[in-house]
């Protein structure tokens, strides 16, 4: 079931997001990230917003490749959790220019054994510092070349890692992953994929012939302390709900479970219809800001499973009916990420359950 809270998902200002990426990043293609629903800007409505504008999708299992072929997306698609098994690998190679990500020998093993209708492009994964996916970076060169080599495969794979630290460009440790990747790979053949969105943004070193943008095309920033209009990017999903009721309470009354919030003069609240139900943080703490009449106002109390409770005393004429924003447009997703202790990852990937997905632009 849905409910009457939305998400509002602005494909101009995706396709913008998009374009600053290029921007940023003028000598390479764009890999753009659409894995988990496109962080739960819908997949499908999301692959073809951008069809005409990236040069490849990149997503995260073969279900995702399998949706976006049925649906008649084209582009190439790049599977960064690669196969799982030699039933999976003869499905890739069915979809059509789907291109696994080999991360482990067991995979490879399985690709040397499978009876493929077609010959595949791979990209080859070195763990460069991250420590989660990918093979080690002083065997490059044997596994690109026993890789390649194989009549299952088409051309020379590509090589890729991923980046653990980008998001804070001050820490070393992204300058020691570059040199680790080069050491590994210099005299090597195939096209380079490294850059996230913070390497997009902050580290040209890291964008060679592919890059891969996900959180910045959502319009959230990539980059620990700063803001998204110092990036170019802009909010693509506007989260609101309707007032359901309207409240004046007295001094020392108590709001919601717990009562951890005690009015301290006579207030107005006004009751919205959204809660942890509905993806908005359980552990966003009284203060955390909301949009009422284009007006902030803070959160009260703790938020529940289908409601929360909301300041509007400084506000009038609010009424049942009224739309509260709770992120996105006049109000980044990045500041209710960090007043919940979480981030805006989590937020926008959190709202796809009984959220209605409306689509403009």
């Amino acid at each position: 079931m849905r409910r009457a809270a939305r998400a509002r998902i602005d494909l101009n200002a995706l396709r913008h997001n998009l374009r600053t990426a290029r921007r940023a990043a003028p000598r390479s293609r764009v890999m753009a990230v659409i894995k988990a629903e496109a962080y739960g800007h819908g997949m499908l409505a999301v692959a073809r917003a951008l069809a005409a504008q990236a040069d490849a999708f990149a997503i995260s299992c073969i279900d995702e490749a399998r949706v976006l072929r049925e649906a008649g997306v084209t582009l190439p698609l790049v599977v960064l959790q690669g196969f799982r098994d030699a039933a999976q690998l003869i499905e890739v190679a069915r979809l059509g220019d789907v291109q696994p990500v080999i991360h482990s020998t067991g995979q490879l093993d399985v690709l040397e054994s499978a009876a493929l209708p077609a010959p595949l492009r791979v990209w080859l994964k070195l763990d460069t510092g991250m420590h989660r996916l990918g093979l080690p970076p002083g065997e490059a060169a044997v596994l690109q070349n026993r890789i390649a080599a194989l009549p299952q495969v088409a051309g020379v794979p590509g090589l890729m890692t991923h980046l653990a630290c980008a998001d804070e460009p001050e820490r070393p440790e992204t300058g020691i992953q570059l040199q680790v990747f080069d050491a590994a790979t210099a005299d090597l053949p195939g096209e380079r994929s490294i850059a996230n969105s913070a390497a997009v943004l902050r580290m040209p070193a890291a964008c060679r012939d592919w890059v891969r943008p996900g959180i910045m095309l959502y319009g959230a920033s990539p980059l620990v302390g700063e803001q998204v209009q110092s990036l170019d990017l802009k909010p693509v999903m506007t989260v609101s709900a309707p007032v359901v009721a309207v409240k004046r309470l007295a001094a020392g009354d108590a709001v919601g479970y717990g009562g951890s919030y005690v009015c301290q003069s006579p207030r107005t609240m006004a009751v919205v219809a959204m809660g942890y139900g509905d993806g908005y943080p359980r552990h966003a703490p009284s203060g955390t800001p909301v949009r009422v009449h284009g007006r902030r106002c803070a959160l009260m109390g703790r938020v529940s499973m289908d409601m929360l409770c909301v300041d509007v005393t400084e506000v009038p004429g609010v009424a049942p009916g009224d739309a509260v924003t709770l992120w996105g447009e006049g109000l980044p997703v990045d500041e209710i990420a960090a007043a919940a202790g979480t981030i805006s990852y989590e937020l926008l990937c959190s709202v796809g359950g009984r959220l209605r997905l409306e689509y403009v632009g």
